[in-house]
């Protein structure tokens, strides 16, 4: 026999559900340890905001400490080698290092910022696509329980098959909020990994403390759509990973079928709906439709 319930706990409890399947959206912010000004601003937003220190920046250990302290996630930002030339940072990575130096450079930045519980890369495209050169990082990296969450700072990444063997967990950057410091632009990046958190249940991206990034951010974190849930990297860490495309651009459109609408493209954009008013338009939906009667009859 049915126990009787109200009606108001059995749409409560469907309400309750669907958040439970809420997209999750991870932000971190990269090259903390420089610009305190801005980063600080970075550390009066939501405590799900993550930073990422870099470990030989003059302020990386009082950063990562105020960081910590305000609740959000520490990760250690260590550089690595890119195909470009450019400068760069000291103790910086390349796929012809030791294991020993790879090894000293890591408990160096380990030192250097405490309270990390990730690593992700600084540039890097030269390192994370030499295959010997990554799977020596992430040997060195089983030492801690680290995760590596790879910025995807180009395609052929050799993250995840490096990480083979070890007890490494990997997640990859989706979205760049600010290749372009243009602030419409960083508007569109920041509105593209909402999309793709939405569509695809979750989405990481990597931004810097560039003046309009923050301004975007302390503008439009408060608008997040409701079914949208912000997050820190570690707890993305047993969701099945994505692809991750390399520039901020929108993804090229692939040859459909004639006829075939892809999924996503809509020329009406639907509006996010706030908590309470959705339970006010599921309840009046229910009270005055047959499905008000069923429920009666069922509780």
């Amino acid at each position: 026999m049915f126990q009787r319930r109200p009606l108001a706990a059995v749409i409560g409890g469907l309400l309750l559900s669907c958040a439970a399947h809420a997209g999750k959206l991870a932000i971190v912010i990269d090259d903390f340890g420089y610009r305190p000004s801005e980063e600080n601003k970075v550390l009066q937003m939501p405590a799900a905001i993550s930073v990422a220190v870099l470990p030989d920046a003059p302020g990386a250990r009082q950063m990562a400490t105020k960081a910590h302290q305000s609740g959000h996630e520490v990760l250690i930002h260590l550089p690595m080698a890119p195909l470009s030339k450019q400068p760069l940072e000291k103790n910086t990575l390349t796929p012809e290092m030791s294991s020993e130096e790879i090894a000293r450079i890591l408990r160096s930045a380990v030192n250097n910022v405490p309270y990390a519980v990730g690593l992700n890369n600084h540039m890097g495209s030269k390192m994370t696509s030499s295959l010997p050169g990554m799977q020596k990082v992430m040997q060195a990296l089983n030492q801690y329980n680290f995760y590596f969450l790879d910025s995807m700072t180009i395609g052929n990444s050799q993250s995840v098959p490096a990480a083979q063997g070890t007890r490494v967990k990997v997640l990859k950057r989706r979205v760049f909020l600010d290749d372009s410091q243009d602030i419409n632009a960083v508007r569109q990046q920041f509105a593209r990994a909402v999309k793709l958190a939405q569509r695809d249940g979750y989405a990481i991206a990597i931004g810097h403390p560039h003046p309009n990034t923050v301004r975007v951010l302390q503008q439009m974190l408060p608008t997040l759509p409701a079914d949208i849930t912000l997050v820190r990297p570690s707890q993305l860490l047993n969701e099945p990973q994505h692809g991750a495309t390399t520039a901020p651009a929108k993804p090229q459109p692939r040859p459909q079928k004639p006829g075939f609408q892809p999924p996503g493209l809509c020329k009406v954009q639907p509006q996010p709906v706030p908590a309470m008013k959705a339970l006010g338009v599921v309840w009046e939906s229910v009270a005055s439709g047959a499905l008000a009667t069923t429920l009666r009859q069922l509780f």
